[in-house]
């Protein structure tokens, strides 16, 4: 697996869909209990949609063209590396944006992963 680019990341900030923008709004410039996210970062072989690195949380917007066996093996890697993932639909973003941040908060809130 090659490593993922920050041109690469750049280019997927420019061409952000309106739902990966209206998920930003809400986590842009620490709203979201002054969490601070990142969007579009390079984590080894991926760009991460949106990373609250000190919590190693990776939020993911799902659109309709997702490959669930990728994701599945996305999702592992970045479990093996400490990473909690959320996923998203793009449904869930527009028409619940309080389940998303509730679901954010929550995970936040929890022990990360290895830790009681």
């Amino acid at each position: 697996m090659a490593k993922a680019s920050i041109p690469q990341a750049r280019a997927l900030r420019q061409r952000a869909s309106s739902t990966e923008r209206d998920l930003w709004r809400l986590l842009r410039g620490r709203r979201l209990e002054k969490l601070k996210f990142r969007r579009q970062v390079p984590v080894g072989p991926y760009v991460l949609d949106f990373v609250c690195l000190r919590h190693r949380l990776a939020v993911e917007a799902d659109g309709p063209f997702h490959d669930p066996k990728a994701d599945a093996r996305r999702d592992t890697w970045l479990t093996a590396q400490g990473f909690r993932v959320l996923r998203f639909s793009n449904a869930q973003i527009g028409l619940r944006p309080h389940e998303v941040t509730d679901a954010i908060l929550a995970v936040v809130a929890a022990p990360p992963i290895g830790e009681v």
